[in-house]
């Protein structure tokens, strides 16, 4: 049964859902009168997510994407890939001489696959609808691929309710495609064409098919070896040198900064972390949950698809971490071992909000331990560390605990008379 939202939107024709985009692009600001007109909340929601992020309605609907220049190296590792034959059976040998293009996406909105009628798929290809490229919403506008895409649920789109001008003689309706396993969102699954594609049988024929397909390899991967997730597995993330996750007897692998900023912050928050609120902690400006779930699916092939699961993304299990091994000590009150553990700031490249504010806290915490231990070798070690340089407190520490007439102290005075020098 449709809904009050979507009976409105079927009650308004053609021209007149097009003069309303018309005013909306034209206006650029003031886009208040859309609340109260028939055009469907979620359409209304994606224009202006389509605004604002810079999408020209006026251009042709998709761009080049920066992974066209490897689109078979991604297509061939792509898990949707194992799903072709299914997909083939279901949708695209049926759409020869129909008119229908059948699309698959990549979580990021990249076109992998494009197949279907042939002079449709021609037609289609005068708006860039091919494969190689970028169908997000972010990088088309409103689109089903990638509205489907950026909220992660089915729904078709018709007509002049697109962003971009020139894919509005197209319609169509698209579902996201899940790992069985994980939930982690791996794409979409498109069919573009005339006004049948808008439709609730077209919208049933999808739903069934992305069901087969996330139940097809569920059956492939039962059928296969599993990687399993050693309890060994290491997070090494503190100092200068570039983070790690290592797996007992295997070479450690050198992780993204993005990556190594998801995992500190998974290993932080046990209860799990949506989409949204991860991308707030890991930018709070410019990332967007597509983009999460892209990270999200790279990551996984780093260290394993069972160690993070999905709705919200959560470790299924504990890691152990350098990070860990500082709070560990310090709460057994063994400053010794933390220092020896403490190689030097978090991840000190990382611009994450959150992160910098467990750098903080990890610093302070030990920094205060050390000043309460009452050893002058613990206070000396700190501060040879970098972020302990211009301590000045802790210099004047080390200064008062020293021996009169001792190099330890002389070290101290001198350090504070340049510090109190660039003060000055």
């Amino acid at each position: 049964m449709k809904s009050a939202d979507e009976r409105a939107a079927t009650r308004l024709s053609k021209s007149a859902l097009r003069a309303l985009h018309d005013r909306f692009v034209a206006g650029r600001g003031d886009s208040s009168f859309l609340d109260s007109s028939p055009v469907r909340r979620i359409v209304v929601d994606s224009w202006r997510r389509s605004l604002a992020t810079g999408v020209d309605p006026n251009r042709g609907g998709g761009q080049t994407s920066p992974a066209a220049v490897a689109l078979e190296r991604l297509r061939s590792a792509h898990p949707l890939g194992l799903a072709l034959p299914v997909i083939r059976r279901l949708l695209i040998d049926d759409a020869i001489g129909s008119g229908v293009v059948v699309a698959v996406t990549a979580a990021d909105g990249t076109l992998l696959w494009v197949d279907g009628d042939r002079l449709a798929c021609r037609k289609a290809e005068s708006m860039d609808f091919v494969p190689g490229a970028d169908w997000s919403e972010r990088g088309a506008g409103t689109n089903a691929p990638g509205t489907a895409l950026a909220l992660d649920r089915e729904l078709q789109i018709r007509g002049s309710e697109h962003f971009c001008r020139s894919v509005q003689v197209w319609n169509c309706t698209a579902v996201p495609v899940h790992d069985p396993t994980t939930g982690a969102l791996l794409g979409a699954i498109d069919l573009t064409g005339g006004a049948s594609i808008a439709s609730p049988q077209t919208l049933a024929l999808l739903r069934a098919t992305g069901l087969a397909v996330e139940n097809h390899l569920a059956l492939l991967r039962s059928s296969a070896p599993q990687p399993t997730v050693s309890s060994e597995a290491r997070l090494t993330v503190l100092g200068a040198e570039r983070p790690t996750w290592r797996v007992a007897g295997a070479t450690p692998t050198v992780l993204t900064g993005r990556h190594a900023d998801i995992l500190v912050l998974l290993d932080r928050h046990p209860e799990g972390l949506s989409a949204d609120h991860l991308a707030v902690l890991l930018d709070d400006r410019d990332l967007d949950v597509v983009t999460i779930r892209a990270e999200m699916s790279r990551l996984r092939r780093v260290v394993g698809e069972r160690l993070i699961a999905s709705r919200p993304y959560r470790l299924t299990e504990p890691i152990a971490s350098d990070v860990g091994d500082v709070f560990d000590a310090v709460r057994r009150g063994d400053v010794a071992a933390a220092m020896r553990c403490y190689a030097g700031a978090l991840l000190p490249q990382s611009v994450s909000p959150a992160v910098a504010r467990l750098r903080t806290e990890l610093s302070s915490t030990l920094r205060a331990a050390v000043f309460a231990a009452n050893s002058n070798v613990h206070l000396a070690n700190w501060l040879k560390l970098p972020e302990a340089r211009d301590d000045r407190q802790g210099w004047r520490l080390l200064y008062e605990r020293s021996a009169v007439g001792s190099p330890q102290r002389a070290r101290a005075q001198g350090h504070l008379a340049g510090l109190d020098f660039d003060l000055a």
